[in-house]
């Protein structure tokens, strides 16, 4: 099954270590963006970044990993990534967010194939 529709990419930039309430806010916002139905959604971890305060983060031989960069990748319909957006933005306290216009082609066998 094909389908083709216009939509936004949403990224969003955080740290590795970031929480909200108690819980890792990475993994918080991947499960969000599932139960709000995107399209898709992909973490990737960087090598090196900086954030709001301008300090470079890096992964070093001796530290391998410290509060490394995180990207959040979403794809999903306007309605939907604005929706996902009034439900998150309480749970960023530092970050950033970058929303781009994008036409979506989604793929995927038919139930029974």
């Amino acid at each position: 099954m094909y389908e083709d529709y216009t939509g936004q990419k949403l990224c969003i930039f955080i740290g590795e270590d970031d929480k909200y309430e108690g819980r890792v806010l990475h993994e918080l916002l991947l499960e969000i963006a599932l139960e709000i139905g995107l399209s898709g959604g992909t973490i990737v971890r960087g090598r090196e970044g900086f954030g709001a305060h301008g300090e470079i983060h890096s992964m070093k031989i001796l530290r391998m990993a410290e509060n490394l960069p995180l990207i959040l990748e979403f794809v999903g319909r306007v309605h939907k990534i604005e929706a996902y957006l009034e439900k998150i933005k309480p749970m960023l306290s530092e970050g950033l967010l970058t929303r781009t216009d994008v036409q979506i082609s989604k793929f995927r066998k038919e139930s029974g194939q």
